[in-house]
């Protein structure tokens, strides 16, 4: 068999006949492994620049570190369960139904349920006014953002344990604890403002009437105060009481004054002086009384107004007609009291029994500020990259060895010939066509 020879140009710039061997001659990895042999020298240089790009490229990478946390989910009662799927939205889809019947059914499905809570978009949302990631990430809209933090963001659930691992990367290892944290504390948020448990219910019940029966009390005893102020009625029984007993120690003084005036007139006669002092003195005393006793027409109102703002008792004829009403805005402050103090005794017993019932995320671990980075790994990248582009040079090295070796007139140099002009000629229409426009 007649052999072909074959003269190319080493890395050392001579040239040699070297003969084509056959495939009965040598195997093809021993002929691919002398060629490659031959071209050493251009794949040792090819490989150290690689290996500088490589690591260079790998430095440039920006550190990444992890920050994670361990939660267990809380059981929840089947209306809450249900709520919050809905509310993680699910409300349109078969999940949102396999939650409900899970729900109704007594099933337990907390773990993949916060799992859709952690991801929804009102925990995402609220995370990234919270921490500016538009800026930080540097992108344009909203939705960008919160697809880098889903990137960015990894949870896991074990299904047979049930405890949820958070884990969130950043550039920045104390930003990385604080959104791990902050997703903690959203979800929380999430949990208690979405509850519907029972006590919840009560409690914004009491809450409500709590206002009205406030307002109400507070209109009853402004009442009062107006018409105790308006009539000088503060107590009527205390008021009542003094009045008589005012008036009976007018009434002995009266008395007693009474008899000094008949000695004093069978003594010294009606022109003495001390006899005109014991009347003046009577006359007096009976006006006294008379102020006591009061009118009970009321027209005579601001007259007995007058009266007692320099007397520090009420009339006795003004406390009929006063008892009627001042007993109804009495009785009506009272009772508005009676029902404020039930209703903050019971308004405190409900806000503990919600506490009870409102689920809490039991954090296992607690997210701690990474001290390690864990991405780039430098070393893996740069020998990988390293070694993709030494197998990259080989294979482009075979390429060519082989190109050379067929006939330059045969159909396989033909058709490649073919489809290199065929895409310059598209290269050189998409060239046109951006010129034009």
């Amino acid at each position: 068999m007649a052999t072909e020879t074959h003269t190319y140009a080493s890395t050392t710039g001579s040239s040699a006949s070297v003969p084509a061997a056959t495939p009965e001659l040598a195997p093809n990895w021993l002929r691919n492994l002398r060629v490659l042999w031959q071209e050493r020298v251009l794949l040792s240089r090819i490989t150290g620049i690689a290996f500088i790009v490589s690591l260079a490229a790998a430095f440039l990478i920006p550190k990444m570190y992890v920050s994670q946390a361990s939660i267990m989910p809380p059981e929840m009662s089947e209306s809450n369960s249900t709520l919050l799927a809905a509310l993680a939205g699910r409300a349109f889809g078969s999940d949102a139904l396999g939650g409900l019947a899970l729900g109704l059914m007594g099933g337990r499905n907390n773990g993949a349920l916060f799992v859709d809570l952690l991801q929804s978009g009102s925990i995402t949302s609220r995370i990234i006014d919270r921490f500016q990631l538009q800026s930080v990430y540097h992108k344009r809209y909203r939705a960008d953002t919160a697809k880098a933090l889903a990137r960015r963001t990894h949870i896991a659930l074990d299904k047979k344990s049930g405890v949820l691992t958070l884990s969130v990367r950043d550039t920045n290892p104390t930003r990385a604890r604080d959104m791990a944290q902050a997703y903690l504390d959203e979800l929380n948020i999430l949990v208690n403002r979405t509850s519907s448990s029972s006590a919840r219910q009560e409690r914004i019940f009491i809450e409500k009437r709590l206002a009205e029966v406030k307002d109400k009390l507070m209109q009853a005893q402004d009442a009062l105060s107006d018409f105790s102020s308006s009539h000088a009625a503060i107590d009527l029984k205390e008021q009542a009481r003094a009045t008589v007993e005012s008036e009976a120690k007018v009434q002995g003084e009266l008395i007693a004054a009474q008899g000094e005036l008949e000695s004093l007139r069978q003594v010294y006669g009606d022109a003495n002086v001390r006899v005109r002092a014991a009347e003046a003195r009577i006359a007096s005393l009976k006006g006294e009384i008379a102020k006591i006793g009061g009118s009970a027409a009321p027209s005579a109102v601001s007259a007995t107004n007058d009266a007692s703002t320099t007397t520090s008792y009420l009339p006795l004829r003004q406390v009929p007609r006063l008892a009627v009403p001042f007993a109804n805005l009495y009785r009506e402050v009272h009772v508005q009291e009676t029902v404020y103090d039930l209703l903050t005794q019971q308004y405190e017993i409900v806000r503990l029994q919600e506490a009870k019932n409102i689920p809490v995320v039991r954090i296992i671990d607690a997210p701690g500020i990474p001290e390690k980075k864990s991405f780039p790994p430098r070393a893996v990248l740069t020998l990988a990259s390293t070694l993709a582009i030494f197998l990259l040079a080989c294979c482009v090295l075979l390429a060519r060895h082989y190109w050379l070796l067929l006939d330059p007139l045969g159909p396989r140099r033909a058709f490649a010939r073919e489809v290199v002009a065929a895409f310059r000629s598209l290269l050189s229409i998409a060239r046109r066509s951006s010129a034009h426009a």
